[in-house]
């Protein structure tokens, strides 16, 4: 009997002592993670509403708020159960194992990721934007964190991931108010060479739509087998770019023979000798 009562008393001794030991780590890890639960909302709440009222892309705010609180509750987690005596190099190596391996095994998602983050902040297009990369050509319908929706002029929607293009060459359109439009037409030999400025002239005068500055430029551009060729360039306002270019096109094709001017086409002199 005396025996149990020592066993008794020695457990109780060390239940004693193991809770004055480690009371207080315990009392002062709840405190500490209280507080630090707290000043992680805050933190997050102020970091939001200054995200809101900056210029970055609201697309990513809620992404940025979650990973600030992510970021601040880990932060909180490790002081936490550093206090409370759990050895914590053990933990932090197979965080970073297990972070090493999901990074390879996503290594795609995130570098789609990344680039869409890339993309959203720089902002090198946006939504309504007429770009070509990648190999397409297409308006931006949606810019996710991911990829890239454009719709082709002939209304295909093409999905580009957000990698590639946050890395590769890309041409924006929309990105100037203003657009060069050019062209080369050519005009047979023995031709008026005034006359075709004089019929370009009038075409640019009548056209609204082309811009008197920058001023139109015509200019003898090079002779070729079968016909002179001549550079023509104009201004106009973004929007009007393809119908001036058209309907230039067309007018040149209806009405030079108006100012006595031939639209060539290659064709070839042949001389018979005869030899008798």
């Amino acid at each position: 009997m005396e025996q149990q009562v020592t066993v008794v008393n020695n457990y109780l001794e060390k239940i004693t002592d193991f809770g004055f030991e480690y009371a207080p780590k315990l009392i002062g890890g709840l405190i500490v993670l209280i507080i630090g639960l707290w000043i992680t909302k805050l933190i997050t709440k102020t970091v939001g509403k200054s995200l809101q009222k900056s210029k970055i892309d609201q697309s990513l705010v809620p992404f940025l708020r979650s990973l600030t609180n992510i970021i601040l509750k880990v932060l909180v987690a490790i002081t936490v159960m550093g206090m409370i005596g759990i050895e914590m190099t053990s933990f932090v190596a197979i965080i970073g194992a297990a972070g090493l391996a999901i990074g390879m095994a996503l290594s795609g998602t995130l570098q789609n990721f990344a680039g869409g983050v890339i993309i959203l902040i720089l902002k090198p297009f946006k939504i309504g934007d007429f770009i070509e990369a990648q190999g397409y050509v297409g308006t931006v319908k949606e810019i996710s964190i991911f990829a890239t929706m454009l719709n082709t002029p002939d209304k295909k929607l093409v999905i580009i991931p957000n990698g590639p293009l946050s890395t590769g060459p890309l041409t924006n359109f929309s990105a100037e108010p203003l657009r060069r439009v050019d062209w080369t037409f050519g005009i047979a030999y023995g031709d008026d060479v005034e006359n075709f400025k004089r019929a370009m002239n009038d075409f640019i005068t009548e056209d609204i739509r082309i811009l008197k500055d920058p001023a139109p430029f015509i200019g003898l551009s090079a002779l070729a087998d079968s016909s002179v060729n001549f550079t023509v360039r104009v201004w106009v306002d973004g929007p009007d770019y393809w119908n001036v270019f058209f309907e230039m096109n067309e007018k040149v094709y209806t009405k030079f023979a108006d100012y006595k001017l031939n639209i060539p086409f290659p064709q070839m002199d042949v001389h018979v000798h005869n030899n008798k």
